[in-house]
């Protein structure tokens, strides 16, 4: 029995595509389908275009999001790493102050960017620790095993804008 998806042209079988548009002497000509007059038949309806009524895309501005310009990304270091790397420089000999620049040169950070510590996994050896911010429960470990906690300051500041009834706001 044939079926609707089996039907194809025969081998060999060139149909070519309906040419619109090309006079009256064919089917397709003159109107080429579009009917008579209006903003359909001339081909200037906008894509999203929704016949005067407010768009979709206006109606609905969270489908758009927002980029909250003083947002603050932190590369993240978690306890766990820290260890590791604690270990691995104590065998080395080497000093251990923890600071942007080691955890780079590591290989466990981002080249740029800011960098928060947080609490997954514990920390057995004391280091100074020296990162852009800390959870408290990572701060709280980092002191408990003996070491130090060192906050590096943003290189950009405070980027909020001052309260409005700041005397800088009026400025």
């Amino acid at each position: 029995m044939i079926k609707l998806h089996d039907l194809s042209p025969s081998a060999g079988a060139n149909k070519s595509k309906k040419r619109v548009g090309r006079g009256t002497g064919g089917k397709g000509g003159k109107t080429a389908g579009r009917g008579t007059k209006g903003q359909l038949a001339r081909n200037t309806v906008k894509a999203g275009f929704e016949g005067g009524q407010l768009p979709l895309t206006q109606r609905l501005p969270k489908l758009r999001g927002f980029a909250n310009p003083f947002r603050i990304e932190y590369n993240v270091v978690n306890l766990d790493v820290l260890n590791q790397l604690i270990e691995k420089l104590s065998a080395e000999g080497k000093s251990l102050e923890i600071n942007p620049e080691v955890l780079k040169s590591e290989g466990i950070v981002h080249h740029k960017g800011l960098i928060k510590v947080l609490g997954r996994g514990e920390i057995t050896a004391k280091a100074i620790v020296h990162a852009h911010g800390f959870s408290a429960s990572a701060k709280e470990a980092i002191l408990a095993a003996g070491g130090k906690v060192v906050l590096v300051p943003l290189p950009f500041g405070d980027r909020r804008p001052p309260a409005k009834g700041n005397a800088l706001a009026n400025r």
